[in-house]
């Protein structure tokens, strides 16, 4: 069957602010190094301006925009589902999300008043990236900012684990599943964060039900979902909740369960100067391969690239002529 999308994504729609900090200042201001806070706006005011701002990088983003964005520069057709308020930052969001090729459910929509949500991408000297976000108006993303027609055109749905966090969120997520099951469209979800599948397992059962076709997950997320200490144990415990899955493990690659077998992807070593956006790039280069006739090992190899170029640069999104250049030394 032709469908007019390779993905439909669903996610919180947030513009990422990136900077450059020391330990020290995470320290100093009681910062969780590695995870996804949520904050108020207040909180994230008071971090900006101590914040050295000669250091920014703005963007559309959110995890889910990131690997959407990552699809289109491949060739890859995406919907983006998502909310943003009417004010100066939704409206940059929005032009920067049409410009980047990705079709959404804000073209052509009058905003709503509220805030647009953002997220502090700090990243200090060991490459690591720790976030605070506001959520701002998306925190009430719900079923009604879905676009049916989109997901039903789509060949996978793309599920950010983020939304978990409000009961809105979550149920947008689980009808978004029951659209794309009854219209034949295959189902991934990406756990997102070590925090999330930390506080909010139970929602994830809930969300992956008997089973997805495809999960996203890293090293540390899957021995939380599990319960296991082994990583061997847990991969093996992964198959009950997914068809297929992915397990990045960073600077030591990836394995991806294919259905059948598992296929380890080796890393390409690179000066780390920046994570932000490496699992969201993985995920989308990995997504364009397996919707464009690539098979599971090959797709894993474009997103080990295309991931290992995003920790070499600062920021999460690829030029457009590195996406071409990664997949042409990928099929030459």
């Amino acid at each position: 069957m032709n469908k007019k999308y390779d993905v439909a994504a669903v996610g919180n729609a947030l513009v990422d602010i990136e900077f450059t900090v020391s330990d020290e200042f995470l320290k100093n201001y009681q910062i969780e190094k590695g995870l996804m806070t949520l904050v108020d706006e207040e909180r994230q005011t008071l971090l900006m301006q101590k914040i050295n701002t000669k250091t920014t990088k703005m963007q559309c983003g959110g995890s889910a925009a990131n690997t959407i964005i990552a699809l289109s520069q491949f060739g890859g057709t995406g919907y983006y589902c998502c909310k943003v308020a009417d004010d100066e930052l939704g409206r940059f969001f929005v032009e920067d999300l049409s410009d980047a090729g990705v079709d959404n459910s804000l073209t052509g929509n009058s905003l709503e008043k509220g805030i647009t949500g953002k997220c502090l991408v700090m990243v200090t000297e060991d490459a690591e990236r720790t976030m605070n976000t506001f959520l701002g108006i998306t925190q009430n993303f719900s079923t009604k900012d879905l676009n049916e027609f989109a997901i039903k055109d789509a060949k996978y749905l793309y599920l950010e684990g983020y939304l978990v966090t409000s009961e809105n969120g979550k149920e947008a997520m689980l009808q978004a599943k029951r659209i794309a099951e009854q219209a034949g469209t295959k189902v991934s979800l990406t756990f997102s964060d070590p925090s999330m599948v930390k506080y909010f397992k139970a929602a994830f059962d809930d969300i992956i039900g008997p089973s997805v076709d495809l999960l996203f997950s890293n090293e540390e997320e899957a021995k939380l979902f599990t319960g296991k200490d082994n990583l061997l144990e847990a991969r093996e415990e992964l198959k009950k909740a997914a068809n297929h899955f992915v397990i990045t493990q960073g600077k030591n690659g990836a394995m991806i369960y294919d259905g059948d077998t598992f296929i380890d992807i080796e890393p390409y070593p690179i000066k780390a100067i920046d994570s932000n956006g490496a699992g969201d790039m993985f995920a989308g280069a990995f997504l364009y391969g397996i919707t464009n006739g690539h098979s599971y090992a090959s797709s894993g190899k474009l997103a080990s690239m295309a991931s290992s170029k995003i920790v070499g640069q600062f920021g999460p999104r690829l030029e457009w002529h590195d996406a071409k250049k990664i997949l042409n030394r990928l099929h030459p």
